[in-house]
C-alpha cells in the first residue's frame, strides 16, 4: 500500500533565512522560523536576543536586510499587516495620556475609520461587544489610568482583538500582574487561541508561562530551539539561550535566576517599536523590552 504523506499544516508566519540590522552592520538577529496558522507560542530569550527585532519585523518595522519574512504567504512591507494585532508592554503606555477605555479600544481601528473622523455606529457596537466579552463593560467610560493592571491589559488587549486579527502579538503580557491575573490572562489567550487566532506572545517568565504554553521558540541572536516546553526547557537548551551563568536547578526544575546583560541594538535603550495613529496612546516599546 502506498504511503501516504500528511501535509504541514499552513504558515501564518514565515521566517526565511531572513537577517536583520540597525544600520550598524551588525546583524542583530538572524532566523530560519514557521508558525503555523492558529498557533500559541512563546518566545523566550534575554533582553538583547531579538525578541523584539521580531516583532517589529512582523510589524512591518523592520525591514530584513536578507531572507523574507511572510504573514499568510505575503512578504511583509512597511506596514503592519491588515490582520495583526499587537499588544504592547504595559510599561510602556503613556498613562497619564486623556483617555477613556472605550476610545482606547476604538483606537485599534484608526488605520481603517472612514470619512469621517469619529467612529461609526457599527465600530461602536463591535467595541461594546469586545469589552463585555473581555468582562469590562461596566469600565467603559473610565480613564484607563484608574484601572488594575489586568484591566489594563484586557483594555489593550480589546484594541488589538477589534481589528479581528488573524496573529496575535503580545510583548511580555503578564509582567508586573499578580498571580490571580497572570492566570486570568493566560486563560483568556487560550480561549481566543480555540477561536481560531494565532498568538505569539514574548516571556521572561519560564515556570509560570512558558512551561504552560503548547510551544516556544528560544532565541539568542538566532533560533536556539523551537518545540514543546518538555523538548526545549532542558539544561543544554536554556544554556545556549541564557548563558549558563544565568540558568540554575533547584529541586522544582529549571529556573532562571536573572536576566542576562546585553547592549546591542535590542537593549531596552536603544531605538524603539514605532506605532501609527491606532497605537497613539501607546509609548514606543523599547526595541528589546522582550
Amino acid at each position: 500500500m502506498a504511503s501516504v504523506s500528511i501535509a504541514p499544516p499552513p504558515a501564518l508566519v514565515e521566517l526565511r533565512g531572513a537577517a536583520f540590522s540597525y544600520g550598524d552592520g551588525r546583524i542583530a538577529l538572524e532566523a530560519d522560523l514557521r508558525i503555523p496558522e492558529r498557533a500559541l507560542v512563546g518566545l523566550v530569550g534575554p533582553s538583547g536576543a531579538g525578541k523584539t527585532t521580531m516583532l517589529k519585523a512582523l510589524l512591518g518595522q523592520l525591514r530584513p536586510v536578507r531572507g523574507q519574512v511572510l504573514m499568510a504567504g505575503s512578504p511583509v512591507s512597511g506596514r503592519p499587516p491588515r490582520r495583526i494585532g499587537y499588544v504592547p508592554q504595559l510599561e510602556t503606555v503613556d498613562w497619564n495620556f486623556p483617555i477613556t477605555v472605550a476610545e482606547t479600544v476604538l483606537l485599534g481601528l484608526a488605520s481603517e475609520s472612514g470619512p469621517l473622523p469619529w467612529p461609526r455606529k457599527r465600530d461602536r457596537t463591535e467595541m461594546e461587544g469586545l469589552l463585555a466579552r473581555l468582562g469590562i463593560a461596566d469600565l467603559a467610560h473610565r480613564h484607563i489610568r484608574a484601572l488594575s493592571g489586568g484591566q489594563q491589559q484586557r483594555v489593550f488587549l480589546g484594541r488589538a482583538l477589534i481589528r479581528r486579527p488573524d496573529l496575535l502579538l503580545l510583548d511580555e503580557p503578564t509582567s508586573g500582574v499578580d498571580v490571580r491575573t497572570r492566570q486570568e490572562i493566560l486563560e483568556l489567550l487560550g480561549e481566543l487561541n480555540r477561536d481560531g487566532i494565532g498568538i505569539l506572545l514574548t516571556t521572561h517568565d519560564l515556570n509560570a508561562v512558558a512551561a504552560l504554553l503548547p510551544e516556544l521558540v528560544c532565541v539568542n541572536r538566532r533560533i536556539v530551539a523551537q518545540g514543546p516546553p518538555e523538548e526545549v526547557l532542558r539544561p543544554d537548551v536554556l544554556r545556549a539561550t541564557f548563558g549558563s551563568e544565568m540558568v540554575v536547578i533547584d529541586h522544582d526544575g529549571l529556573r532562571l535566576t536573572a536576566d542576562a546583560p546585553a547592549h546591542g541594538p535590542d537593549h531596552p535603550h536603544h531605538g524603539h517599536l514605532h506605532h501609527g495613529p491606532e497605537h497613539a496612546v501607546a509609548t514606543a516599546a523599547a526595541s528589546e523590552a522582550r
